[in-house]
């Protein structure tokens, strides 16, 4: 505590040293935001590492024997029960993705709903996240770390945020958690970019001028910092993507129209399960529906093909960069009933990987179809992941750059942007809303249907307590 003091003296004596007026409000505006996009960089690097070995941990048992595979039968249902019951007992909001909480979360950040903010960003919410999703990709669920990524790093900002002295000078939450959110997708990815289109056209309508310096230091200081302890990659690497032919354009038209209208397929399927499943009023039917998801997931891997299981991301290594370039047709089904089944159970888990794999695989099976050249067959593949993408969140910019940061192939930008476009006026014929959306408006009417509930009881029992 003495060298805490210590620092503490030190730094404020230099502080007071600085003449520049400006320089010390701008500097004082800045720090929250460094400090913020550095514990998230640690934090994503940590949670990346974990998520990594759960994933490895799937795959060494499915391969440990040959008898070893059936162990998900029982090994599924139970890690989907354990992630269904952290979230469920602690942290409901904690489920799902994290990226509707946030939105709802920058919604709710305003004078009149502030108080309400907590229960959708909260330090809980981060334990609970973690620790469900590790439980779930474990046991083989079909979920990502990126959406849950996004949540924690708004969480950590919001935490910097309210921990800030009285005389301090004020910062607005709403731009602090929304920052937080574009650094954890930068740093989930390793794509700064990326995070910055993203808080431009998915989080926030608000004017860059207002906190871009934020933002941008935000995401460049988180980005950083994983990639100072992850060393230099790319989430994917370098794909061959020469001697593309001039006609494929009407083959990725075509991968743009199947993965817009199966992505927005699936989620209205998930929003449909997730609305029946308000009838379940017994805590026995609620838990059992993540026990028959898991078992069901686990049958489909075992009997059908161990690519049900996980993220997703091997798909993605083995068709872009292997002998391997094609898939059997039911991959992308079995890509698609995957996140169906996870996300529908209400564990913690997010949906950009799977819906990247997704669409990796359609790209896959359509080059199959036609025989095309390996470099053909790349693109197609990649255009499959921003088709399906864009499909899920309604973000083509956002698809189309994390694509390409993630690939290195500014080369085909104009393709991936063509399957963007196409692919988000499907999902518009579908709904249109998007799915994101549509969650976030679900959580907002349940955090104000839960206060007034709440208020209704304690009104009641105020009036118990008078007849007493």
């Amino acid at each position: 505590m003495k060298l805490v003091n210590k620092i503490r003296r030190q730094l404020k004596q230099r502080y007071d040293a600085i003449d520049n007026i400006h320089f010390k409000r701008d500097l004082l505006n800045a720090l929250p935001f460094w400090f913020g996009a550095l514990i998230t960089g640690l934090v994503a690097v940590l949670y990346a590492k974990l998520f990594a070995w759960a994933e490895a941990g799937t795959r060494y048992v499915y391969h440990h024997s040959p008898e070893s595979k059936w162990a998900f039968l029982l090994l599924t249902p139970l890690c989907f029960l354990i992630g269904w019951y952290l979230v469920n007992r602690f942290a409901p909001f904690a489920r799902g993705s994290g990226i509707p909480q946030v939105t709802a979360a920058i919604d709710l950040s305003n004078p009149r709903h502030n108080y309400k903010v907590v229960r959708l960003l909260s330090v809980r919410v981060i334990l609970v996240k973690v620790v469900s999703s590790l439980f779930v990709i474990l046991g083989g669920g079909v979920i990502g770390r990126e959406g849950p990524t996004i949540q924690i790093s708004a969480a950590i900002f919001k935490q910097v945020n309210r921990l800030l002295p009285a005389w301090y000078p004020k910062i607005s939450k709403r731009n602090m958690i929304i920052t937080g959110a574009a650094a954890g997708l930068a740093s989930a990815f390793n794509t700064p970019l990326g995070g910055i289109v993203f808080a431009i056209e998915e989080l926030t309508k608000t004017h860059l001028n207002f906190f871009k310096s934020a933002l941008l230091t935000g995401v460049i200081i988180a980005g950083l910092t994983a990639l100072n302890l992850l060393g230099p990659y790319l989430y994917l690497g370098y794909p061959r993507l020469d001697n593309i032919p001039i006609w494929i354009i009407f083959v990725v038209m075509l991968v743009a129209l199947i993965t817009g209208f199966a992505a927005s397929g699936m989620g209205e399927a998930i929003l449909f399960i997730l609305r029946r499943k308000q009838q379940l009023t017994s805590a026995a039917e609620k838990m059992v529906y993540p026990l028959l998801c898991g078992l069901a997931i686990a049958l489909l891997a075992v009997l059908v093909d161990e690519r049900m299981f996980g993220s997703g991301k091997e798909i993605m290594f083995e068709t872009l960069f292997t002998d391997h370039k094609h898939v059997e047709w039911y991959v992308p089904i079995l890509r698609i009933i995957g996140p169906i089944l996870s996300f529908s159970t209400g564990v913690a888990g997010g949906i950009f990987a799977p819906a990247l794999s997704a669409g990796a695989s359609i790209g896959a099976v359509v080059a199959g179809w036609m025989y095309l050249t390996d470099t053909a067959t790349n693109l197609l593949v990649l255009c499959g992941m921003v088709g399906f993408l864009t499909g899920v969140t309604r973000s083509p910019f956002t698809s189309s750059i994390l694509v390409i940061e993630m690939t290195n192939s500014h080369n085909i930008i104009f393709y991936l942007m063509l399957t963007a476009l196409l692919a988000n006026l499907v999902s518009n014929l579908v709904n249109r809303h998007s799915f994101y959306d549509q969650l976030k408006t679900q959580y907002i009417q349940e955090i104000h249907r839960d206060e007034v509930l709440e208020a209704t009881l304690e009104e009641e029992a105020a009036k118990k307590g008078k007849g007493e």
